[in-house]
């Protein structure tokens, strides 16, 4: 059944009970949830192939980007008190700066290669994507700074508990077969009952993917009516 929101944890109840563990003694919320994300990774990168993705263009909140820092980090990146951007992105559009703590319109700055000096500045100036890393002026602003991003988010944010709701339509069943194969594969150690799971991901995703194209078409079919169709094989 369709459904526009569903809770990490009731997915979760179904990959317990696919998993012959009900009262989840094994498959705790905890022990699962790594194995969630991962499948709702890859949920974002098949719609994406497909281009079935619900992602869509975002702006951030302001990031606080502290004297001299030159760069904006991953959620991921261990580096502890640096600025971190969303951990849903997947593609910068646009970065805009301002002064922190101001009112001031935010002021959109130019992408460019990151030269190894420059000299110091009010500004961060400009940007540019290495290293899984949004960086700036090497020598980073002489003020505080507040960065703005404009990006592209995953289709699918990933969760951080089994209270994390899931807004994505029609996703409930591949969610919990794919997380449930890859529990069966890598905790239970059971291959032939995660390869009857990632099957049955599969055909959950083909119904998606489906869907998805059916509601892109927005296709209009007239019927023939019932009784035309019997006049023209000569009934009366």
């Amino acid at each position: 059944m369709s459904t526009t929101a569903v809770t990490a944890g009731q997915i979760m109840d179904r990959v317990a009970n696919l998993l012959n563990d009900p009262n989840k003694t094994d498959y705790t919320y905890l022990v699962m949830t790594p194995y969630l994300n991962m499948a709702i990774e890859e949920l974002s990168e098949l719609l994406e192939e497909s281009n079935s993705s619900p992602s869509g263009q975002t702006t951030s909140t302001p990031i606080l980007v502290p004297v001299g820092q030159n760069a904006i980090y991953s959620e991921d990146d261990p580096t502890v008190g640096v600025p971190k951007y969303p951990n849903d992105l997947t593609e910068v559009q646009e970065v805009s700066e301002r002064p922190a703590g101001s009112s001031e319109q935010f002021i959109k700055m130019t992408r460019k290669e990151i030269p190894k000096s420059f000299p110091s500045s009010n500004s961060l100036l400009f940007w540019c994507w290495e290293n899984q890393q949004i960086k700036f002026n090497p020598n980073g602003a002489l003020s505080d700074r507040e960065i703005q991003l404009t990006y592209v988010r995953q289709g699918v944010p990933y969760i951080a508990n089994e209270n994390t709701t899931i807004t994505m339509i029609n996703s409930r069943a591949y969610l919990a077969y794919k997380t449930a194969s890859f529990c069966a594969l890598f905790i239970g150690e059971n291959e032939t009952r995660a390869k009857v799971l990632e099957g049955q991901a599969e055909r959950a995703v083909e119904r998606i993917t489906s869907i998805s194209n059916k509601g892109r078409q927005q296709i209009m079919t007239r019927h023939r009516p019932f009784r035309a169709g019997y006049k023209s094989r000569g009934g009366f």
